[in-house]
């Protein structure tokens, strides 16, 4: 998406990264098929759709039912003229979701991982730590298969927060914070966006406060993924997109933190190994020195391409 994961910033903006690399590593055509499985914005999907001209159809999914709600207004002549769809979904169920739309043997598949700008500015779930908001931290607050993060705060054992917090957060600090946390909640409930930020704060050295927001945004982002289940959900969807994919087709996925970076190279890998796949990026792209001077945040984002085996092979290696 146009954020980096952990990013926690008031002031974003909707801005769809590597959006020429994308087009490039995709091949969208007239009368092709695309999904982008995290359509947010509709950033890319605007460029794809330009390509795939009045033939050519793109499913767009999003788990946050609001996000649609204001793309079906942008994109209504799209939709109207059936060269796209959106849908409320999670990606994990990319199989059946295409299935089910038409979309099986698709041309290519789009993943932007990431937060969305529509969730830090204003969705109020406490995303963004700037924002007296309550701490919920769900992608659609509606779904009842998720607890909210004030929830999880409250049961979850310090030892294992503090694994929470280290394994999806990377953030030394992990012990102490958690530790913090579990004596602040035994005097009150943690329960916003601000009251979580401070208790962070507070269980830094003093030395590591003056860039504790660091921190801060890491432990954001690391109860938003545990409470989303964002790695179960990519560790579902990627095998099942040889299957929706015809042969010849491309998956690309842009990834802003290196956890869900190496679940797609390990993915990409096993796949090709076992002659599913064949990868076109040796190395993940990144941006380039001019997309960072007017999208600094785009910074940490890295995409990698691969192609479903079983047919003609496409145009080779993507990024040289």
């Amino acid at each position: 998406m146009a954020l980096a994961s952990n990013s926690m910033t008031s002031s974003s903006v909707h801005i769809p990264v590597l959006v020429m690399e994308v087009v490039a590593a995709l091949e969208p055509g007239p009368g092709k098929t695309v999904i982008d499985a995290t359509i947010d914005g509709g950033g890319h999907a605007r460029a794809l759709l330009h390509h795939l001209g009045p033939s050519g159809r793109l499913l767009g999914l999003d788990r946050d039912p609001t996000i649609l709600e204001q793309l079906r207004t942008a994109l209504a002549a799209d939709i109207s003229a059936g060269r796209l769809r959106v849908m409320a979904a999670n990606f994990a169920h990319i199989e059946q979701v295409a299935r089910t739309e038409g979309f099986m043997g698709a041309d290519a598949v789009l993943f932007d991982l990431g937060l969305s700008a529509h969730h830090l500015d204003t969705s109020g779930r406490g995303f963004s730590f700037e924002r007296d908001e309550p701490l919920d931290l769900r992608f659609d607050a509606a779904d009842a298969g998720l607890l909210p993060a004030t929830q999880l705060l409250r049961t979850i054992r310090c030892d294992a927060l503090a694994r929470v917090i280290a394994t999806y957060g990377e953030e030394r600090y992990a012990r102490r914070i958690a530790r913090h946390v579990g004596e602040v909640r035994s005097r009150r409930p943690i329960e916003t966006a601000k009251e979580l930020r401070n208790c962070i704060l507070e269980a830094l050295p003093p030395g590591a406060r003056r860039h504790g927001l660091r921190s801060v945004a890491r432990v954001f982002q690391a109860l938003r993924i545990v409470t989303n289940g964002e790695i179960e959900a990519l560790e579902s969807a990627l095998p099942q997109i040889p299957a929706v994919l015809r042969p010849g087709g491309r998956i690309a996925v842009i990834a802003f933190h290196s956890l869900e970076d190496r679940v797609v190279k390990r993915f990409f890998r096993q796949a090709a190994a076992e002659g599913q796949l064949r990868i076109l990026t040796k190395k993940p792209l990144r941006p380039s020195a001019a997309e960072l001077r007017s999208n600094p945040r785009a910074r940490s984002a890295r995409l990698r391409v691969a192609e479903r085996m079983g047919g003609e092979p496409g145009g080779g290696r993507v990024g040289g």
